[in-house]
């Protein structure tokens, strides 16, 4: 597996990634240490190398995720030109994101219960970060919005662009099309709360 750059990316990495696969296929509980060492091209045990247990490897798979998301989320807030821009540019990067992964979402979304309590604390914090990112985006496209209307707002905004996993596996319209109408429902629902 490649990295932008042309260099091999690292066992590490290849672990996330595969692990959030078959997390996302089969469950958390579904899923042997072995059956992912096999899909990262080592032996289970070799898994031990990089993560102290099955659970610390879910951690880092659902800690990445929201990594990425908040890292996104700022750098689409900061690049806007304006308050309704970084909303859009916001809508825009979620909707891919989970079209793009659909089973990062999925195991987001069914495996959170599993994660040690450290883990666990530490993903709520990152989610709660990206969260407040739209909360201040959607208030200041809307001044005089109250803020815990505008939380409850992206939250079901989350719902509807985290529902295409669901989906995915069947799709009615391509990708370029679902993408155009999630970013249409989703900026719909927020303007709606304005």
């Amino acid at each position: 597996m490649a990295e932008p750059g042309g260099t091999l990316a690292s066992r590490r990495d290849v672990l996330l990634e595969r692990a959030g696969h078959l997390f996302a296929a089969r469950g958390f509980r579904g899923v042997s240490v072995h059956e992912i060492g096999a899909a990262a091209g080592i032996t289970g045990p070799g898994i031990y190398r990089h993560f102290t247990s099955k659970e610390a490897l879910l951690g880092a798979v659902l800690v990445s995720i929201s990594e990425r998301l908040l890292a996104g989320g700022r750098l689409r807030r900061d690049a806007a030109a304006d308050p309704a821009s970084a909303l859009e540019a916001l809508v825009e990067f979620h909707a891919d994101f989970s079209l793009d992964h659909p089973e990062l979402i999925t195991v987001q979304d069914r495996e959170f219960a599993h994660l040690p309590a450290e883990d666990r604390h530490r993903v709520r914090r990152l989610q709660r970060a990206y969260v407040e990112i739209w909360v201040e985006a959607l208030c200041a496209a809307t001044p005089g919005l109250a803020d815990d209307v505008a939380r409850t707002a992206v939250h079901a905004t989350f719902g509807l662009l985290n529902s295409t996993p669901h989906s995915a596996a069947r799709p009615a319209l391509g990708r370029a099309e679902t993408a155009t109408l999630l970013r249409r429902l989703a900026l719909g629902a927020l303007r709606a709360a304005m």
